[in-house]
């Protein structure tokens, strides 16, 4: 078989995802099941995978679901039913709404601000579990919600986990590190700023929603891509997306908090010192647990890198290992943080230990869903799929790759719900595109990266994380849906940006 040939089969799982899930509505977990057993299918018979092979790859797919992905699902979840069933969210909502009872400035701070701290953090799925979960709680209908933190939840992607999608970039294609993280942070710099104003946009559904906020929406996104943009020029991939979210948050509250300066606070509504600091100590503990076992404290890093395995699971190449971090992943961060925010707070440890056991069964459908997407993503990438689609799109478009560049990291995303994933499968071949056409290899190499972000919208993993979170579990169709349309907006932009601004550097 030739090349298009192989293209235009390879790309059947990736469309039947797309149209079971957006326009039939088919259950998740139905056809993400059904798409494992078709892709191993195809992989054998085109691809020539040996069954034993493509049965490892499923399997190697299905442990890293458990650990580190659903991990992280059911410990975001089991934070928030605890908060739920000991009222402390309902402290939480009070400390919102004395900031301010703007719902468009409550999404700002939460699902742009919080969750771009999450993401930059802690990464696996975080930023749009915790916040989705917090905005379902303070009344905003699930569905937008959900929708509104996959949204959010796309240009900080880039540098989240303290920079692993760039650095993994760099590594794989032999790239200086700075100024790849440079080249990346301006690719995204117009959507920083544009994304708060949409999602403000949506949540009142009118361009209407702007008025009285225009002000603070554009520093929640100025005060994001300004920061993002130096860190990533003087120090590199690690920390652009932790400072920026930190000070795009600290000045939404206060901007927020000045416009509400007029409220009056009556005794019912006011919370005390105390009451705040232990209903938030689930994600305070949370933030401080990763920042000291992250790579900016290398002692602590180091040691907590020793509780890892690398198991051999795929029997494809005698080489390959999978990694499995068993404390410090995110989703034991949030357990351990919860448990011991639980102990300070006077909970019995049978008691959480039941609402962990109560959320692992809620998550049931969720398990298999999310089991089945990184399967599929393993048959594709072992057996020489993903290669054949990125291959094929490269003959098809000629000169016009640097236009589909973001196009392919977007795909990378959406098959594997990782950006970093994105960056291994295809970062290579991006380089390599653009020495054979005379651009600049950095360029296109943060196209990659940058239309990954993009990807993360409409990733079945992502969505399926965003349904568990707001109980919409079976509405992973209705959320494709609406999301699929914004990420061809934000490709299809990114695409003419990469390929009419390659000189663009110049200009900073």
């Amino acid at each position: 078989m030739n090349d298009y040939m192989l293209f235009a089969i390879a790309m059947i799982p990736v469309l039947w995802l797309i149209v079971s899930l957006g326009v039939l509505k088919m259950p998740a977990h139905k056809t993400c099941s059904f798409t494992v057993i078709l892709t191993l299918a195809i992989a054998i018979i085109c691809w020539r995978m040996k069954f034993i092979d493509g049965i490892t790859a499923t399997v190697e797919g299905m442990a890293i679901a458990l650990w580190p992905i659903l991990l992280v699902i059911v410990a975001a979840l089991f934070t928030y039913n605890l908060a739920v069933e000991t009222k402390t969210m309902d402290v939480i909502k009070k400390m919102l709404s004395s900031i301010t009872t703007d719902k468009r400035i409550q999404v700002l701070i939460l699902a742009w601000g919080f969750g771009g701290f999450l993401e930059a953090v802690a990464g696996y799925g975080t930023a749009v579990a915790i916040p989705a979960s917090i905005l379902a709680s303070l009344g905003f209908n699930p569905l937008f919600a959900a929708v509104i933190c996959l949204l959010a939840n796309t240009v900080p992607t880039a540098f989240g986990a303290l920079g692993i999608p760039v650095t993994t970039l760099a590594t794989v294609t032999g790239l200086e590190v700075v100024h790849l993280s440079y080249v990346t942070s301006i690719q995204l710099a117009g959507f920083i700023v544009l994304i708060p104003f949409l999602i403000v946009i949506l949540t009142e559904k009118s361009i209407k929603a702007l008025k009285g906020v225009v002000g603070i929406t554009l520093v929640s996104g100025i005060t994001f891509a300004v920061p993002q943009v130096f860190i990533a020029k003087y120090l590199g991939a690690d920390l652009p997306a932790l400072v920026a979210s930190i000070c795009s948050m600290a000045c939404t509250i206060l901007m927020a908090k000045a416009m509400n300066k007029e409220k009056v606070e009556t005794k019912e509504d006011k919370i005390s010192l105390k009451e705040g600091i232990l209903a938030w100590l689930p994600y305070i503990l949370l933030c401080g647990l990763i920042l000291i076992a992250s790579p900016l404290v290398p002692s602590i890093n180091s040691l907590l890198a020793k509780a890892s395995s690398n198991i051999h699971i795929y029997t494809g190449d005698a080489t390959s290992t999978t990694a499995f971090s068993w404390i410090n992943t995110p989703g034991m961060m949030i357990l351990i943080a919860t448990f011991i925010a639980g102990l300070i707070q006077k909970l019995k440890f049978t008691y959480m230990l039941d609402v962990l056991k109560r959320t692992v069964i809620q998550l049931k459908t969720s398990f298999i869903t999310i089991m089945s997407i990184v399967a599929i993503s393993k048959i594709m990438s072992h057996s020489g799929m993903t290669s054949s689609i990125s291959f094929g799109l490269c003959a098809i478009t000629g000169s016009f790759y640097p236009l589909i560049a973001p196009l392919l990291g977007a795909i990378g995303t959406f098959v594997t719900g990782s950006d970093t994933s994105a960056n291994i499968l295809f970062g290579a071949l991006q380089t390599e595109a653009a020495k054979s056409l005379s651009i600049d290899p950095y360029w296109i190499a943060a196209a990659n990266t940058a239309g990954a972000t993009a990807g993360k919208m409409i990733s079945p993993q992502s969505i399926a994380i965003a349904t568990s979170a707001t109980g919409l579990i079976g509405s992973e169709g209705k959320i494709l849906s609406t999301t699929v349309k914004y990420c061809l907006g934000y490709v299809i932009i990114l695409g003419l940006i990469v390929y009419f601004g390659g000189g663009i550097l110049t200009l900073f």
